[in-house]
Formats: structure tokens, sequence, C-alpha cells
């Protein structure tokens, strides 16, 4: 038998006939790297291969690094394979990664959401025979209301919270999930605030996308600054010293887990609102089809609920364990967190 087009062992997605890994979690010659969230693009690689638009977020994350950028649909080869990135729709600049050889094309998505959220290119799906596919949310349970619902609801809590007397902290990852609050929070109502590690990383994405204006919160900034104002910062800031300055506030978190009640209670939040940048259930069983693929390939997330439910529907499907971590991998790094 000949060995598969993508092979998984200790280092991450390999391609041997192009000796080249996808989203590798142990150091490599040579990645090619969906997207810039932490458990998907690490340190230690040699060279990197992403979209263009991901570029200047991985070196901010990752510094000195050597990267080259492609465009959307543009095909390279290495060693004779034949490379190219798609959107993925889940943050700015995520790829989906098509590989063909030898008449033979495999896709890996990384992560990837189908709705359309104004800031990421739209998810696209790419016609394949073998669809590498995470299954972050991958449980019937998962069902998204269309966002704009949610963007409504968001801001209804900022206007009650305000007229209160109130803070509003809504939480959400530094990359991806802030820019998509940001995006679309009223700005109508008050004034936005972000926790420093959001404001740096808007900051690198600001030139690839239209983002409203942000007051960084700092050390001089005023506690009676922030009454009915809203301020953005990273889950792992709830409970610090630094949220104190903000009292009385109210909590928020926006992610795909707020599905459950328990998750909120869990996390001491007053409020979750279910916003995702992975698909829902069905969103994941729709892009599977749209692919035409008849081999899937489930990794990270609900990865054994979700393959025997492929092959309930006629596809040869299976599971792999990979390092990604789904909405846990895209929490900032200790290193963004201080500075």
């Amino acid at each position: 038998m000949k060995p598969p087009l993508l092979a998984f062992n200790k280092k991450g997605i390999y391609c041997e006939a192009a000796d080249v890994y996808l989203d590798p979690w142990k150091p490599v010659d040579k990645a090619i790297i969906s997207h810039g969230h932490a458990d998907h693009s690490r340190w230690g690689h040699k060279k990197y291969i992403t979209h263009h638009s991901n570029v200047p977020i991985i070196k901010h994350r990752l510094g000195e690094i050597e990267v080259s950028g492609k465009e959307w649909n543009e095909t390279f080869s290495i060693n004779g394979v034949k490379f190219s990135l798609h959107p993925a729709g889940h943050i700015i600049g995520s790829s989906q990664i098509r590989v063909e050889h030898k008449g033979e094309v495999w896709v890996f998505t990384g992560d990837y959401k189908d709705e359309e959220d104004g800031v990421a290119v739209p998810y696209e799906p790419v016609k394949c025979h073998t669809f590498i596919n995470e299954c972050t949310f991958g449980l019937p349970a998962f069902k998204w209301q269309p966002q704009a619902e949610v963007f409504t609801e968001i801001n209804n809590w900022w206007q009650q919270n305000k007229e209160d007397g109130r803070t509003s902290v809504i939480f959400g990852y530094s990359l991806g999930k802030a820019q998509r609050l940001l995006k679309h929070l009223d700005t109508s109502i008050g004034k936005i605030y972000t926790h420093g590690a959001i404001e740096n990383m808007t900051e690198v994405i600001r030139p690839l996308s239209e983002m409203p204006e942000t007051t960084r919160v700092t050390r001089d900034t005023k506690k009676n600054e922030f009454k009915g104002n809203i301020v953005v910062a990273p889950p792992s800031a709830h409970g610090s010293p630094w949220i104190k300055k903000m009292v009385p506030y109210v909590t928020a978190s926006a992610s795909g887990w707020m599905t459950f009640r328990g998750a909120r209670r869990r996390r001491a939040i007053d409020r979750g609102f279910v916003l995702s940048d992975h698909c829902d259930w069905q969103g994941l069983l729709k892009s599977i089809k749209a692919t035409g693929a008849e081999k899937v390939i489930c990794t990270h997330g609900y990865t054994d609920i979700f393959s025997r439910y492929l092959r309930e529907l006629g596809y040869d499907a299976r599971t792999e364990e990979t390092q990604y971590e789904g909405e846990m991998g895209e929490e900032e790094s200790k290193k963004e967190i201080e500075s």
C-alpha cells in the first residue's frame, strides 16, 4: 500500500512527498500554517508558509521568524506536490490547506466556521477526496443563532448596564473573538476600552480590517471613566486585580461554550453570549457535504461521536489525535498578558 498523502505523527500532520508539515506542534524544518492561534502556529520552525494577512499576526506572536505569505488560491509546489490556501472563515488570515499530488486531493481545515462575521474572509468549500475536519463543537446540542441576533443581545445588555450605572466587561480571546466583538459593538452607546493584550493584537489587525476607535486601559485610566462604557478583555483577566478598578461592573463571556449554563457558573460569569468562531453541528455536516469528500478525518473536539455519526451517513470516517485545542487553544499567551 502506498503511504497516505498526509500522515499524523509525533510532530504534526506530515506530507512525506513534500517533506513539509501542516500546523506542526513540534519544531520542524518547514511548516505551512493555517492561522495564528497558539495551538496551530507554534514557535521553533525554521521556515513558515501562511496566508499573507496572517504574516503580521504570527510575527507579533512568535517574534523574528522566516515566513513567506501566499494569496488565496495561489498554487505553490514543493517537491512536485501542489499546495494552496483557501479561506477558512475562522479568524482573519485563517486558511484551509489544499494538498494535491498524483490526482489525489486532501484538505486540512485547521479551524473554520461557515458563518460570515464581517472580519475574516468567508469560508469557501474546497472539493477534495479526503477532508481533515475539526470537531470542536461536534455535538447536536451546539446550534448557533445568527450573528446579528447575538450582537443585538450584546448591545442591549450594554445599554441596560449603562442605564443601571454599571460598567460592562465582556471576555473574548485576544485574536479573533475580540476583533469580532469590536467590529459589531454599537459605539453610539458609549466608549470601548480594551485590555492591553487585546489592544496590542488589534493594532496589528487594523491595517487588515477596519476597526472602531478603542481606548487602551492603563494604570492612568481613572475608575470613573469606565462607568456606562464597555471593556473588552481576555478571559484570563477575570478575577485578576486588573478588573477591580471597574467596579461596579457586570461580566459576560462570548463563546460557543456559553451554550451550557454550567460553563457560565464555573467561570463565574454574569451573562453568557453564544458566539463561536467554529462551526456548529449542522455547519460541520453541511461543510463536509459541500466538499464531496468520501473520507473524513476528525481532529480535536467531539471526534468519536462526530465520526461515528459520519459513518452512519456512509462516510469513511475516523479520528486522529492532535495537540490542537479548539477554543481552549485561542487563549492569549502568558507573555501577551504580562505585557
